[in-house]
């Protein structure tokens, strides 16, 4: 009944038209005040700073902030970290690993963000229990205006609202979607939503986070938050507004690009990451050849066993790790002789140590349910997830954010 008002692709708006409730609930919980999640892929913490988001600066003035931005989970890239927020669980421990993998478990078989077939199966997120599951199964209506997960039926349950990933959609396209939902009668409306933009992210890796491009895609987010919160008041609806990223970007260069080759014999390993994170299989029975040329200290990078990786970076028990892992030193890239071009190196990239201040990302808390000029020091990703749960009122899963850290974004 609000289709009319988008501007969509067909294919997007044959979406929208089945995104009805999922079940057949009579009298669904309600809430007066929605919780709506807002992810802007790759925004580095850093860009709240550059003058160009008056929408975001003065929400994050007037509400809650992280200072000097979230730490993400480490490997700090967008699946992974995507699905830490909604979990509360380190990608090694909800199993979303990184944004390829496989798993001996599953033989044969290979998930990667351009195998839909996969993205779509459950089998991948089952680790974790994300907050539109654990709200649907507290008994509230529950929307995905994309999000890494929102897909596939996790554990069974799909948002009761959601819309099948279209990267075309625009940016106030997504807002529009939502803002549709939010209008449904109170018994119908989402009590949780998600809202996922990638412009910024995409225009990072293409042109690095200082381009004019990248700039212009935080502003392009800067100005779609601001729709939605117009939105929102002229529905008259109260919100409580998370709004997060995955991870920062970090500049690269062809004159900052290493190789495993100089290491190692390349027929002795398989290769599942490289860039700027490096993971890998040794070849059956060449395991004390590649250890001993990989694993340490090494030219712009550093390697364990999975099993040794530092406590720090949370990592190395899941099935689904490879045998060895190095983390590369912030805007160098490491990979293999026949894939890695130096001369194609450039733009930027994420997935480096999650303590570096390039792959810091934004955090701000904005709502009824938040103190005003918060400002809070140690904020971790997989504290989102509790954050959630207590604005909706309910009991979460165990998970491994810490619920006090961010009881001082409150409202006193």
């Amino acid at each position: 009944m609000f289709v009319r008002a988008l501007l969509l692709t067909a294919a997007a708006v044959s979406s929208l038209l089945l995104a009805r409730p999922a079940d057949a609930r009579e009298a669904p919980a309600m809430r007066d005040r929605p919780v709506i999640l807002i992810g802007v892929d790759g925004f580095r913490a850093e860009y709240l700073q550059r003058g160009i988001t008056p929408t975001l600066s003065r929400l994050a003035a007037e509400g809650v902030q992280a200072e000097g931005g979230m730490r993400p989970s480490w490997p700090s890239v967008t699946f992974p970290n995507f699905y830490t927020l909604v979990t509360g669980l380190h990608p090694d421990h909800h199993g979303l690993v990184y944004n390829t993998m496989t798993d001996p478990r599953l033989p044969g078989r290979r998930f990667s963000l351009g195998n839909r077939a996969e993205v779509m199966d459950r089998v991948w997120y089952d680790d974790g229990e994300p907050v539109w599951v654990t709200a649907h199964n507290a008994g509230f209506r529950t929307a995905a205006m994309f999000w890494p997960g929102s897909e596939a039926p996790v554990r069974g349950v799909r948002p009761d609202y959601w819309v099948p990933y279209e990267k075309g959609v625009p940016s106030l396209s997504r807002v529009n979607i939502l803002l549709g939902w939010m209008s449904l009668p109170p018994e119908e409306r989402p009590a949780i939503a998600t809202l996922y933009f990638d412009i910024v992210d995409t225009a990072g890796h293409h042109d690095g986070p200082d381009a004019p491009e990248t700039m212009a895609a935080v502003a392009e987010v800067d100005m779609a938050v601001k729709a939605l919160v117009e939105g929102l008041e002229r529905l008259h609806l109260d919100a409580d507004l998370v709004i997060v990223a995955d991870h920062g970007m970090a500049a690269l260069s062809g004159e900052r690009v290493a190789f495993l080759d100089d290491l190692v014999d390349p027929t002795a390993i398989t290769v599942t990451a490289a860039g700027a994170v490096v993971s890998l299989d040794p070849v059956p029975g060449r395991e004390a050849e590649v250890e001993a040329a990989l694993l340490g200290v090494k030219p712009h990078m550093e390697c364990w066993r999975k099993g040794e990786i530092p406590a720090r970076l949370a990592y190395g028990t899941h099935a689904r790790v490879p045998a060895i892992v190095c983390l590369v030193e912030t805007g160098w890239t490491v990979g293999t002789r026949d894939r890695t071009d130096p001369a194609r190196v450039m733009g930027g990239a994420h997935g480096f140590d999650n303590q570096a201040p390039e792959m810091r990302a934004l955090f701000i808390a904005h709502g009824p349910a938040f103190g005003s000029g918060v400002r809070l020091t140690e904020m971790d990703s997989v504290d989102v997830e509790p954050l959630l749960v207590r604005l909706l009122g309910i009991e979460g899963p165990a998970v491994d954010g810490r619920a006090e850290d961010t009881l001082p974004a409150m409202a006193r």
